[in-house]
């Protein structure tokens, strides 16, 4: 039995990461929807469909348990999506309140896509545990499009970055909430922005609920990866995620 983990684009493959290093065990399938990568500015119905369909996809691949490794997709789809089928569905959630734990001395900013900022988890979530009006919302889009070209660092992308913050006194902010899993690929240039923050993302909570809902095996880990419901086998394409996992090692330093 496998467990698939999936994601619009390759931000997914942050938590593959981390799911490697808790489930060293594990057979598992990474999904990578380019097709129709950014979610983020999807409909919320047509990301319900896309869903629904890599869900499929991943149970006909004898996949045990899922991990809907994408914010935007976990907001629009896990709640309809647990109705539906039998096996567990993990999603993400954003790391709010652990920073409300670890640094609510200071403001918190989460940063995500612009479904995810205005959808009714996110709200939800931010109501149940900021009750010190501690936390911002901010969308980034483009970081998404910056992270499926790897164009991880550069003037383009602190650019868009300042531009984007521009509207927050950066100063009062003592954590940095990655609420898309794209994110992770820019921690350096978000500390070039905001030298003082410490930053939080959803990957080991999502892992540790994930180990809570299967057995464990032991086997040799290996990943199977898709574009699409197609084979990942160029093998232009296996180093291109390759070098996402380089990345992802060098962003790991950065706390």
């Amino acid at each position: 039995m496998k467990i698939g983990i999936f994601d619009s684009g390759m931000g997914g493959l942050s938590v593959l990461h981390t799911a490697r290093k808790l489930l060293p065990h594990e057979h598992f399938i990474y999904y990578a929807d380019e097709n129709h990568v950014p979610y983020g500015e999807k409909s919320k119905e047509e990301i319900v469909g896309f869903v629904d369909e890599i869900i499929r996809f991943m149970i006909a691949h004898d996949a045990k348990a899922i991990v809907i490794a994408c914010n935007t997709a976990t907001s629009a789809a896990v709640k309809l999506m647990r109705q539906k089928y039998s096996l567990p569905i993990i999603g993400m959630e954003p790391a709010v309140k652990k920073a409300i734990d670890l640094y609510g001395d200071r403001k918190v900013l989460v940063c995500a896509t612009p479904i995810t900022v205005k959808g009714e988890k996110m709200i939800k979530l931010v109501e149940r545990v900021d009750k010190e009006h501690l936390v911002d919302l901010v969308a980034l889009p483009e970081l998404v499009r910056f992270a499926e070209k790897q164009e991880f660092e550069g003037e383009a992308v602190l650019s868009y970055l300042q531009e984007a913050l521009s509207y927050f006194d950066l100063s009062q902010y003592g954590s940095l909430v990655l609420g898309c899993t794209h994110f992770n690929y820019f921690k350096d240039s978000f500390q070039k922005i905001m030298p003082q923050v410490h930053f939080l993302d959803g990957n080991t909570g999502t892992i540790n609920q994930l180990i809570k809902n299967i057995d464990s095996e032991m086997n040799s880990f290996s990943v199977e990866y898709y574009y699409s419901g197609k084979k990942v086998t160029d093998e232009k394409e296996l180093k291109r995620i390759k070098r996402y996992l380089s990345r992802l090692d060098e962003m790991e330093q950065i706390e």
